[in-house]
């Protein structure tokens, strides 16, 4: 009978999802439903009235609003402005220098906003103009700013693997050193895209490094002290001088006292910043209850003992499990958001990863990696329409899809990497760890 119940709530779940309910929203009124129909009506008041406390008291959760905090800073501010002059005084001669920087810009951002839609909108408001004036085809620019704004969720601080460290109960800093490998191939991935288009399509990217880079010096002086700030949080972090929390506590005190002091921390600027801080960080925490609850719920009727049994009892290999995991994640990352796919997802996928022996700080890494194709893939790629707001006067959302085409190709050369050879991810979380 409880079996039943927790296979009936997975299906009304999905069915809610599909009628556009708010994720919170569903994944509450099924467990509370679930629990409710096998154990009554007090043991599910009681886990309703708990659950929100007991996640969102956790002392590591604490670090989500002050990576936000930090991030948002950072960008009302203009603190990370000057990264793409300085990727473009080193990269600017490249063939499709301009598109190169940018990634490489975006790569720098995400060590500060730990979200891809905040990279995507504030690289695709310095990038793309300059982008197009050079000769770059407008849709192939924009493509390139939303592909790279995935970066953002892949090196820390990411926020997708803060909350996923939290629902796993795994090393959040061990998958923060694991996202920042994989993040480093999917930037070199999207070079070799903008390489080979300019060599053999320069119709769409100029070949040659006909713009005029700025100075270097000046440039690198426009930007050192975010990079300073971001060695000491990471370098910190990484070496267990700080926890996560403390790490956050550091990067949002030390861009808000940087902002200071140069002279832009206005009232606006923190007033903004706070507003939207505080609404990410709900929203976040109550999707979180609510997974958290879908967890218990499941647990209660043994749909996950029940998913484990089946694919041990069918003989099922482990590169077909995860195939269909794979192909479960594309599918949900184009029409839902990151976070809602995830905590959806996981109650139902953790255990089964974990019964099969497999690393959950490499599975948290693939994870956040198909969650973030899902940002650039039709139709709701999320990316694709913040880049068309930002740069609705060169490009419709039609060409900003044909432009993320070749990057979402690279994406999946990418996951396909992080499942054949997972040293790739935990090599820098071992290393660490022995170092020690």
């Amino acid at each position: 009978m409880s079996v039943e119940v927790g296979l009936w709530g997975v299906a009304i779940l999905m069915g809610l999802l599909a009628l556009r309910l708010p994720v919170a929203l569903a994944l509450i009124l099924v467990s509370f439903g679930g629990i409710w129909a096998m154990l009554g009506w007090n043991p599910a008041m009681g886990i309703l009235a708990n659950t929100p406390y007991s996640f969102a008291a956790r002392w590591t959760m604490s670090a989500v609003p002050m990576f936000l905090l930090m991030g948002f800073v950072a960008y009302h501010t203009g603190l990370t402005g000057g990264l793409f002059d300085a990727a473009k005084a080193l990269l600017a001669r490249l063939p499709g220098g301009l598109a190169i920087s940018s990634i490489f810009a975006c790569s720098a951002f995400a060590a500060v906003s730990g979200s891809s839609l905040a990279n995507s909108a504030a690289m695709g408001r310095i990038a793309i103009p300059e982008m197009v004036k050079a000769g770059y085809r407008p849709s192939i620019a924009a493509g390139c700013i939303a592909a790279g704004g995935t970066i953002g969720a892949l090196i820390p601080p990411s926020i997708l693997m803060i909350i996923y460290g939290v629902i796993a109960e795994t090393s959040i800093v061990q998958v923060f050193l694991g996202g920042i490998s994989i993040g480093l191939i999917t930037a070199l991935s999207y070079c070799i895209v903008v390489l080979c288009i300019a060599w053999f399509r320069p119709d769409i990217i100029p070949p040659t490094g006909a713009v005029e880079a700025p100075d270097l010096w000046h440039s690198l002086r426009q930007v050192l002290p975010i990079l300073l700030l971001i060695a000491l949080v990471f370098g910190g972090l990484f070496s267990g001088m700080f926890t996560a929390t403390q790490a956050g506590a550091v990067g949002a005190f030390g861009t808000v006292t940087l902002a200071a002091a140069m002279g832009r921390l206005t009232r606006d600027v923190i007033r903004r910043s706070l507003n939207e801080t505080v609404i990410t960080t709900s929203s976040l925490l109550i999707i979180g209850i609510g997974a958290t609850m879908f967890t218990r719920f499941l647990g209660i009727s043994g749909v996950s003992n029940l998913i484990a049994s089946f694919v041990s009892d069918t003989g099922m290999s482990l590169m077909l499990v995860l195939f269909i995991i794979i192909c479960i994640y594309l599918l949900l990352g184009t029409f839902m958001e990151p976070f809602g796919a995830m905590l959806v997802t996981l109650p139902i996928f953790l255990p089964l990863i974990d019964a099969q022996g497999l690393s959950l700080v490499w599975f948290g890494v693939l994870v956040v990696k198909l969650l973030e194709v899902g940002m650039i893939t039709p139709p709701v790629g999320m990316n694709v329409f913040v880049i068309k707001n930002v740069a609705s006067r060169y490009v419709m959302v039609t060409d900003v899809f044909r432009g993320v085409l070749p990057f979402i190709l690279a994406d999946l050369v990418v996951v396909a990497l992080i499942v054949a050879v997972p040293s790739l991810v935990l090599f820098l979380p071992e290393l660490v760890s022995n170092a020690r």
